[in-house]
């Protein structure tokens, strides 16, 4: 049911419009997946993938599937090769015109959709700063960063104007996909529309305004900053936009864009794009204020040397930005700002644990690096039951030199596997299995 006050309020900005508007809820939801660009190529992807697949009009990374068919389910998506994403969604990233090698901040990130399609864009290269101030959806934005393979992302669980003391005009583009009343989300989302009300709205509205001028000081000027919605509430979107460039006078608007459930197939949104007035020399390169994180070299990590050289191809020849939180060693994003007051659940790339005498490697490396990247594979058939196993924990017969293997799924990294005796042994997350 929606609400009453929702609809007369539709209605009357809609005009003639508003019955077509009104039979879009008739109809079901559309559902569709994101090609994940830092693992298979557009052609290696749809020859392998066993869905029935229609291209999304506003996104090369996009498709819809139909709703009896389910990905979620598939050892492909436990591999990272897509993310399921309401196809809407979807167009807001493109907005940001993405190049690799800059620095981009999600600042309101959960739960890693719009983060992970960025991060195929930057192609590894540059600095993400995903942020969520919610701490147990900033976990589950960490688990989808992992699960697609962004090595370069800097995960955060903090308020934006914590990050603005830190990040003065540090980034090149910032993504703004704030909180609002979700009315762009009504038809597949009953708490959403049990929860609306006009009270609400404003809200939101003045919630928007405050996390806008945060954003507005980490923007470098000439930067890009995309400002997002799912909600049809013309006070969370062009008056919000409107009221922010008054604030802000070095701002200037480019675009925006309206999408409606009635014109397309996908939910509702609302994207505005802005930039920030000015240029840079193109050395520009400024400093967090809390400085840059410590890097670790080689001989401080013996143990994870040993395992490079034994299992990762061209060890020497990779460049190694190291850091060590504990036990847990991780790889740097180039420039990485230093931790310090940050609360971060996820600082570039976890490698493994430092044990004694011995390096454990990470299922985030297991997603991050490619199979030809590793000295030893291990294939399973997409269809076999020894990947159901796997996936559920199990250990299988297996025949090579002794160590440590990456499992695929049909070329896919899924995760590790221990090989001696004779026997695999299953490091595949107990967390993960099914």
């Amino acid at each position: 049911m929606l609400p009453q006050e929702f609809l007369n309020r539709m209605k009357e900005s809609l005009g003639e419009e508003y019955p077509l508007f009104l039979a879009s809820y008739e109809k079901e939801e559309a559902k569709a997946l994101r090609r994940n660009p830092l693992k298979t190529e557009k052609e290696e992807f749809e020859e392998k993938m066993p869905f029935t697949l229609r291209a999304v009009s506003w996104t090369p990374m996009g498709y819809y599937y139909p709703l009896e068919e389910q990905p979620g389910q598939h050892p492909f998506h436990q591999a990272g090769a897509y993310y399921i994403q309401e196809p809407s969604a979807m167009a807001v990233a493109e907005y940001l015109q993405v190049k690799p090698g800059e620095r981009i901040l999600d600042l309101c990130a959960a739960p890693g959709g719009k983060s992970t399609q960025i991060g195929g864009y930057l192609q590894g290269e540059g600095l993400l700063v995903c942020n969520e101030p919610h701490p147990a959806r900033a976990k589950i934005l960490s688990e989808n960063v992992e699960r697609m393979g962004v090595a370069n992302a800097l995960v955060t669980n903090e308020m934006p104007d914590k990050l603005a003391r830190i990040f003065p005009e540090y980034f090149d583009k910032i993504l703004v996909d704030a909180p609002c009343s979700g009315e762009g989300m009504f038809r597949k989302n009953e708490e959403a529309r049990q929860e609306w009300s006009l009270e609400n709205v404003q809200l939101c509205a003045r919630r928007q305004a405050e996390i806008l001028d945060e954003a507005a000081k980490m923007l470098r000027p000439g930067g890009r900053l995309v400002y997002s919605t799912c909600t049809f509430a013309r006070e969370e979107n062009e008056d919000s936009i409107a009221s922010f460039l008054k604030r802000n006078g070095d701002f200037q608007f480019l675009e925006d864009k309206r999408l409606w459930p009635h014109k397309i197939e996908g939910e509702g949104h609302y994207i505005a794009v802005l930039e920030k007035k000015g240029s840079l020399q193109e050395d520009y390169r400024p400093l967090p204020a809390n400085g840059l994180a410590k890097i670790l070299t080689l001989k401080e990590c013996r143990e994870f040397v040993q395992f490079g050289q034994e299992f990762i191809r061209d060890f020497a020849d990779r460049e190694w930005r190291l850091y060590l939180f504990g036990d847990q060693l991780y790889h740097l994003p180039v420039d990485m700002p230093s931790l310090k007051g940050l609360k971060v659940l996820r600082p570039g790339l976890h490698l493994g644990t430092l044990k004694k005498n011995r390096f454990e490697p990470s299922h985030a490396l297991a997603l991050a690096f490619l199979p030809a990247d590793f000295n030893f594979t291990w294939n399973l058939s997409v269809d076999s039951r020894e990947v159901r196993d796997y996936l559920a924990g199990q250990t299988f017969l297996a025949e090579g030199e002794k160590g440590w293997y990456l499992i695929t799924v049909d070329g896919y990294g899924l995760g590790w596997g221990k090989l001696a005796g004779g026997i695999m042994k299953n490091h595949y997350p107990k967390g993960l299995r099914r």
